[in-house]
């Protein structure tokens, strides 16, 4: 059966090779008569299939031997309290807001810092382009400086991460990279922390990946739940509590599906990363070599992942929408606090996803134009 093409921005598509395996080992995993989902975390057969997605995940990622992997519970929002929890030392933290996740993460961490800083941002522009980093106003001993580097909602993507020892910054840098982790290589030079949910390219939803520099561990704040205190969850092996079996089981497949890919010399995240950029320049030629569609975000900072786009006769919304799914294009509705429609372009969506929907929004620009 040909399956449709999913264009959700989270709980996300999910590579088939990975799902058919998932369904072919549900009642009995490699012999041992249970399912990954009755496993006991700490028996001998799960702790094999978290440890080959540790590395698995350290491999594709590149990610240095002085980093801890963690996998945790709570998603982005979890983590925009549990971050300042670990990392603000109740003193100053930093926020450049360029949309709706990094203002969510803002607010959050005023909370448990002493000041949540807006030291650029947006909003002026509706979102739809990126602050100078050489404007930011960045405080003098903040604790550390949060970006989301890819916007799910607004469609913006931070292409290359801000060096702030250049800028005159010592704080670590906090990235939010839930919706385009393993979509392109991380500077992890310029990186002290990273986390996202895996719902949007690394499995299904329940995951947090956390990613933290190990002298970063250690300052948790009084009040910090010990199941969410970093170090805590790195000196337990991400097993304080009963960490999201299933979500790293089929993480871990989606890993070693990653492993596997290759465009041309490249393999891995390297591979996907160019598979990326073909898939989201297909898209937007098609968008701004139309009178029909337009997408508002700065060209130098558009996402490969989230590509917002408008019927310029946005009476047309419905039927674009009932006729993309009759193609087998789901979930094409943008969120509801931009409007509009959404096309969010994963790893697991392949470039022939990508053509049925540029094939099918030139059919509907011919008949309605």
């Amino acid at each position: 059966m040909t399956r449709p093409y999913n264009f959700s921005a989270g709980p996300a598509a999910i590579p088939n090779e990975v799902l058919e395996q998932a369904a072919a080992e549900m009642l009995d995993w490699h012999g041992s008569g249970m399912g990954v989902m009755e496993m006991s975390h700490r028996g001998k057969e799960f702790l094999s299939i978290y440890e080959q997605a540790e590395a698995d995940l350290r491999e594709l990622l590149a990610v240095p031997a002085n980093f801890k992997i963690l996998f945790m519970q709570g998603g982005g929002l979890a983590e925009n309290a549990i971050v300042p929890m670990n990392l603000s030392r109740a003193g100053a933290v930093d926020f450049v807001v360029t949309g709706s996740w990094s203002q969510k993460s803002q607010k959050e961490a005023r909370k448990y810092a002493s000041e949540a800083n807006v030291i650029a941002s947006g909003e002026d522009g509706s979102f739809t382009t990126l602050p100078d980093p050489a404007a930011w106003k960045i405080s003098r001993g903040a604790s550390y400086l949060h970006i989301c580097s890819n916007e799910t909602i607004n469609g913006i993507e931070f292409h290359q991460l801000p060096d702030l020892k250049a800028l005159g910054s010592d704080a670590p840098l906090v990235i939010d990279f839930s919706s385009h982790v393993a979509s392109r290589p991380v500077d992890w030079s310029r990186v002290g922390l990273a986390f996202g949910g895996a719902q949007k390219n690394l499995g299904p939803a329940g995951l947090t990946l956390v990613v933290v520099r190990e002298d970063l561990l250690g300052h948790a704040l009084p009040s910090c739940p010990s199941a969410f205190d970093y170090k805590t969850v790195a000196d337990n092996q991400s097993m304080y509590n009963t960490p999201p079996t299933w979500g790293i089981y089929v993480a871990g497949l989606t890993f070693q599906w990653l492993k596997r890919q290759r465009e041309g010399s490249h393999s891995g995240v390297a591979a996907m990363e160019q598979r990326n950029i073909a898939k989201a320049r297909l898209l937007y030629d098609t968008i701004d070599q139309s009178q029909f569609y337009v997408n508002k975000v700065a060209a130098n900072c558009r996402s490969r992942m989230n590509v917002p786009f408008f019927l310029r006769d946005e009476s047309r919304n419905d039927a674009f929408l009932a006729g993309a799914k009759e193609r087998g294009l789901l979930q094409l509705k943008g969120h509801k606090s931009v409007g509009g429609m959404r096309a969010s372009i994963y790893n697991a969506m392949p470039l022939a996803g990508v053509q049925a929907l540029v094939d099918y929004m030139r059919e509907f620009e011919q008949k309605n134009a």
